[in-house]
């Protein structure tokens, strides 16, 4: 199991950066039960080994004018891994994919797309998305409104995983 590489504590350190990643470095070794310079030397530590790939503000999209939000399913003609790659390679110049997932089954990839309008996201639709090359089909859901947006991971269930296991 990947979890089982890092000590209580470094889970700790994730857990509570997950939840908080503009904690000082003090706080945080306090919430964790240890010093500071150890604490910093295993938060350098976790993000050298890449365990943390970064800190961000998560924002909120309508707020800040992008009312639609959308799901495409997207098929290709081929999945030879030079055309998966082109096409993720693709979505990283597209600024209204926020996210790319490819997926086993009926769809090839799933796209997390926000655009301020319909009428741009449509343009985004039929000029870039399904002219792209090798994109056989694309499927849209509009989302009317969101019940749960949690980043990261459940630690909870992590270390009952790891306390079964031990």
């Amino acid at each position: 199991m990947a979890g089982t590489r890092l000590d209580a504590i470094d889970r700790k350190i994730l857990a509570e950066l997950q939840a908080d990643g503009r904690m000082t470095n003090v706080e945080l070794a306090k919430r964790v039960g240890i010093s500071a310079p150890p604490c910093l030397r295993r938060v350098r530590t976790l993000e050298e080994s890449g365990f943390i790939k970064g800190y961000h503000a998560q924002v909120d999209s309508r707020e800040l004018g992008f009312e639609v939000q959308v799901f495409a399913s997207v098929g290709l003609v081929s999945q030879a891994e030079s055309d998966l790659s082109a096409f993720e390679a693709k979505c990283q110049d597209w600024p209204l994919v926020r996210e790319c997932h490819m997926l086993n089954g009926e769809v090839d990839f799933i796209l997390k797309c926000v655009a301020p309008d319909l009428s741009t996201f449509q343009s985004f639709l039929t000029g870039q998305l399904t002219a792209a090359d090798n994109v056989a089909s694309v499927k849209t859901s509009l989302v009317i409104r969101g019940a749960k947006d949690e980043p990261g991971v459940p630690f909870d269930i992590l270390e009952e995983r790891l306390s079964r296991s031990a």
